[in-house]
C-alpha cells in the first residue's frame, strides 16, 4: 500500500474525511499503558491515522469480540531455514502475524556471495510483509571451513544504504572481534554508527565488555536468565529465540517481565515449516510465553514494541496515529490465533499474495560435490581415545565428549550399543573435495543413514549413519538432486526433500516442503533416531562458533580453542 498523501493522513485522522479503511468494533491493547481499549482504527493507505474513537470509513471491517495487536517482528531469522523462498515464507508466517521480519541471508551468501543477498533485497521488495535485510558479516563465519564465497567489508558497503538494509548481520566471529582479526575489524569499522547485530554463546565478563564495545547493539545467543541479565545490563538488547533446534523460551523466561520487557525481543532463527504447521512461529512463542507466567503486556512488547525501537523501526510497534498499519486481529490474548492481519494497510489474504511480483531464483545446480563411496567414511588413526560430538537436545551447543574407539584393520567403527554413530562433511561447493569424519552421540539412529545440504553456515554435504553404503548412496543423492535432505536404509531412499535453490530452498509451496518434513521425519524415526529434529540438528553439529565441539569438512573443531583438531 502506498504512502498516502499528508493532507489526506491529517483529514482522516481528525475524522472530517472517511478513512481509507476503518476495523470497527476490536478493543486495542495498548502497550504503553496496558489496556484493552474498545476503539475503531482507522486507516490512511498504509498509516494508522485515528484510534480511541469512533470513525466511517471507505470500506469498514467488523472485528466486535477481537483484540487488535501491533503486527509481530521476529527480530532475527534466516529465511533460508525454513526450506522455502521468501515469497513462501511470507505467505506462510504472515497470516500468523509476522508484519516485519529482519533476516541475515548469509546461508545463501555462502553458497553464491552477493548474489544471494541481491537476491533476498528483490524479492523483500515485493512481498506482503515488510522483510528486512541485515548484511551477511560472516561468510565465511571462520577460517575452519569451505564455502561458496568470502565476502569482504568492500563487497557490503554499497550496500548499507539500501532501503532494505538495517546493518551488519549477526557478527558469529566473535573471537575474531576480540583478537582484532583484521577481516572483522574492516566490516566493524565499516558500520559504526549502525545496527550491528550480535552472536556471542557464553560469551561473559570482560570479554563480553570488549565484544560490546565494539559497536555491537542485540544478541540471540542467550541460554540461560543469567546470561541474559548480563547482557541486558551491559546495554545489549536481548532476543528470545524459540527455533526448531534452539529453544531458549522456557530458560529465558524468567526475565521477560514489565520491567524487562523494553529491552527484550522475539526471534526463531531457524524454523521449518512443519514445525510453523504444528505449532506457529511467533504467536507460538507468544502463548507459550504467557504460559509460562509472563504478562501479556510485557510478551506482546517484546514482540512489537521493543522489537521496532531495538532495531530502528521507529515507524512500528503500536496501534497510534502515524505508525504504519502493522495489525493483527486475534481471538484473545491468551490465545493468539490471527483471524485478520495487516501489513501496510493490506489485507494479508490469497488475493495479495497472489498479486505479488516474483524474483527469478538464483544458485541453481550449486552442488558440485565429488561422487562418494563407502570406503570414504572410514576414520583412521591408530588410539582408542576419540573425541565425540554430545548433541544437547533443544540446543545447538553441544558437549566435548571423548570416548575410547579401538580401530579395527585401521578403522573406527560406529558402537550402536553407545549411541556412537559415525558424522561426515563432503565440500560440495567444487573448491577442494575435502571430506572430514568423526562421531556424534545423541542421534539414537540404528541402521542407515540421514544427509542434508543444509550445513550451517558451510553448507557442504553432512551426512550422519550408521552404514556407510547408506551414508554414501545419501551423499551422492543429494548431488543428484541439487541438495536437500535424504534418509536411507539398505541401499534405498525412504525420503527426500529437494532443495534446488542453493541447495538450501524449495522451489515448491510451504505445504508441499510441509508434507516432504513429515515423510522425512518418519523415515528418520523408522531408523530409531530419537531427535524431534533430526535435520536442522545436523546442520547445527557443523557450525564452529557455537561451543564446544563442531565438524567442518576441515575435521573436527575445538570450539573453545577455535581450532581444527589434528
Amino acid at each position: 500500500m502506498p504512502k498516502a498523501p499528508l493532507a489526506a493522513r491529517i483529514d482522516q485522522g481528525r475524522g472530517v474525511a472517511p478513512a481509507d479503511l476503518v476495523l470497527k468494533g476490536g478493543r486495542v491493547f495498548d502497550l504503553i499503558t496496558g489496556d484493552l481499549v474498545e476503539t475503531d482504527v482507522a486507516i490512511c493507505g498504509d498509516t494508522i491515522v485515528g484510534v480511541f474513537g469512533s470513525y466511517s470509513g471507505k470500506v469498514e471491517i467488523d472485528v466486535s469480540g477481537r483484540v487488535l495487536v501491533p503486527g509481530f517482528i521476529d527480530t532475527h531469522l534466516h529465511v533460508e531455514s525454513s526450506l522455502v523462498t521468501p515469497h513462501e515464507f511470507d505467505r506462510c508466517v504472515t497470516p500468523r502475524g509476522v508484519t516485519t521480519a529482519i533476516c541475515d541471508p548469509h546461508e545463501i551468501a555462502n553458497v553464491c556471495g552477493m548474489a544471494g543477498i541481491r537476491y533476498f533485497l528483490d524479492a523483500a521488495q515485493q512481498l506482503v510483509m515488510d522483510l528486512r535485510v541485515q548484511l551477511s558479516s560472516c561468510v565465511p563465519s571462520t577460517h575452519m571451513e569451505t564455502t561458496g564465497a568470502r565476502l569482504s567489508a568492500a563487497d557490503l558497503v554499497p550496500f548499507k544504504d539500501h532501503p532494505k538494509v538495517i546493518g551488519l548481520a549477526e557478527f558469529m566471529n566473535y573471537p575474531g572481534v576480540l583478537a582484532k582479526d583484521a577481516g572483522c575489524m574492516e566490516k566493524l569499522e565499516a558500520f559504526q554508527g549502525r545496527h550491528i547485530d550480535g552472536h556471542a554463546p557464553l560469551l561473559r565478563g570482560k570479554d563480553l565488555n570488549g565484544y560490546i564495545s565494539a559497536g555491537i547493539r542485540t544478541e540471540h545467543e542467550a541460554t540461560t536468565a543469567e546470561e541474559g541479565l548480563e547482557k541486558l545490563r551491559k546495554g545489549m538488547r536481548v532476543l528470545i529465540r524459540e527455533g526448531s533446534v534452539s529453544k531458549d523460551l522456557h530458560a529465558l523466561a524468567p526475565i521477560l517481565t514489565e520491567r524487562h520487557s523494553p529491552y527484550l525481543c522475539l526471534c526463531t532463527d531457524d524454523r521449518n515449516p512443519l514445525d510453523i504447521a504444528e505449532h506457529g512461529h511467533l504467536d507460538h512463542m507468544i502463548r507459550t510465553a504467557i504460559e509460562l507466567g509472563a504478562s501479556p503486556l510485557a510478551v506482546y512488547r517484546a514482540a512489537s514494541l521493543s522489537a521496532a525501537e531495538a532495531f530502528g523501526l521507529k515507524d512500528r510497534g503500536l496501534i497510534a496515529p502515524g505508525k504504519r498499519a502493522d495489525i493483527a486481529v486475534i481471538d484473545s490474548l491468551e490465545s493468539c490465533h490471527a483471524v485478520i492481519v495487516l501489513a501496510g494497510g493490506v489485507v494479508a489474504n490469497d488475493a495479495a499474495f497472489a498479486a505479488r511480483a516474483q524474483t527469478e531464483p538464483v544458485a541453481r545446480r550449486s552442488v558440485k560435490a565429488p561422487r562418494v563411496q563407502a570406503t570414504d567414511f572410514r576414520t583412521g588413526g591408530n588410539r582408542a581415545e576419540t573425541p565425540v560430538i554430545g548433541i544437547l537436545p533443544g540446543k545447538i551447543i553441544t558437549e566435548h565428549l571423548t570416548f575410547e574407539l579401538a580401530p579395527s584393520d585401521g578403522d573406527k567403527r560406529p558402537d550402536l550399543a553407545r549411541d556412537l554413530v559415525k558424522i561426515a562433511v563432503i565440500e560440495r561447493h567444487g573448491v577442494n573435495g575435502n571430506r572430514a569424519t568423526g562421531f556424534v552421540k545423541g542421534f539414537g539412529l540404528k541402521r542407515g543413514a540421514i544427509g542434508s545440504t543444509v550445513c550451517h553456515d558451510h553448507h557442504n554435504i553432512a551426512v550422519v549413519g550408521a552404514d556407510y553404503a547408506d551414508m554414501a548412496l545419501a551423499a551422492n543423492r543429494l548431488t543428484e538432486i541439487e541438495g536437500g535432505f535424504v534418509v536411507v536404509e539398505g541401499g534405498r531412499v525412504l525420503a527426500e526433500l529437494a532443495l534446488p535453490v542453493a541447495g538450501l530452498m524449495s522451489l515448491g509451496s510451504f505445504e508441499e516442503v510441509r508434507e516432504k518434513l513429515v515423510a522425512l521425519r518418519a523415515a528418520a524415526r523408522s531408523l530409531e533416531v530419537a531427535l524431534e529434529e533430526p535435520f536442522l540438528q545436523l546442520a547445527f553439529l557443523c557450525l564452529p562458533v557455537i561451543p564446544h565441539l563442531k565438524i567442518t569438512d576441515m575435521g573436527m573443531v575445538d570450539v573453545d580453542r577455535f581450532e581444527v583438531m589434528p
